[in-house]
């Protein structure tokens, strides 16, 4: 069971960390322009890209570092439950660029193809034309949602896999408690029993003394 558990944690924590990463190079680019240009970054922007740092720091920590991660499981899966917060409020930011299309079709330069005998074909190029940054916060804000489910699932996992170690902590410390109270038990019985054979011997020493006298 704990072999599954670390799988599952262990997997979410690696599509968190491949996932966050062109989050946080999409809006690096953005947020780098803005300082170049010496102009504030907009809260839809500067919110989801402080979040990804920080989750994506945090996944490579806790991924790395998984043993250590595993003895706190409760506080792992407060973190992560942390996160999920974090990211809804960094999607809710930037939900106006749902709606938006970033791709345009339509049709340009006409052309014609002969041949020969059977005719000439007249017709238009396809063009397809797409906004690159509108297609980046779009990318980001979708990216965004899907954090939000992996966190949520490495919450839970980890909340699980913490309540597991505390029952068998607590069955390992009943099994200790028991196992010592019985050779204390043992103990007490066979030093009874060596006192009661060492009192038994006095008494036929004494007498055996008294006859004799």
């Amino acid at each position: 069971m704990a072999f599954l558990f670390t799988i599952g944690f262990v997997f979410w924590r690696f599509v968190e960390i491949v996932t966050l990463i062109p989050v946080m190079g999409m809006l690096a680019y953005f947020v780098n322009g803005y300082v170049n240009a010496n102009v504030l970054t907009p809260d839809y922007i500067l919110i989801l890209f402080i979040v990804s740092v920080l989750a994506l720091a945090w996944a490579i920590f806790t991924l790395f570092l998984y043993h250590r991660s595993s003895a706190n499981a409760h506080f792992v899966a407060l973190i992560d439950l942390a996160f999920v917060g974090a990211f809804i409020a960094g999607v809710y930011y930037l939900r106006f660029i749902s709606d938006a299309n970033c791709t345009s079709i339509g049709f340009s330069s006409s052309y014609n193809i002969d041949f020969g005998i059977f005719g000439t074909y007249y017709g238009n190029s396809l063009h397809v034309s797409t906004n690159k940054t509108c297609a980046m916060l779009k990318a980001c804000f979708a990216f965004g949602i899907m954090e939000c489910i992996f966190f949520f699932i490495t919450s839970i996992l980890a909340y699980l896999h913490g309540d597991r170690l505390a029952k068998e902590r607590k069955t390992t410390r009943y099994y200790r408690e028991t196992h010592v109270s019985r050779r204390g038990h043992r103990r007490g019985s066979h030093a009874s029993h060596r006192s009661h054979r060492s009192h038994s011997r006095r008494r036929s020493s004494h007498s055996h003394r008294s006859s004799y006298v």
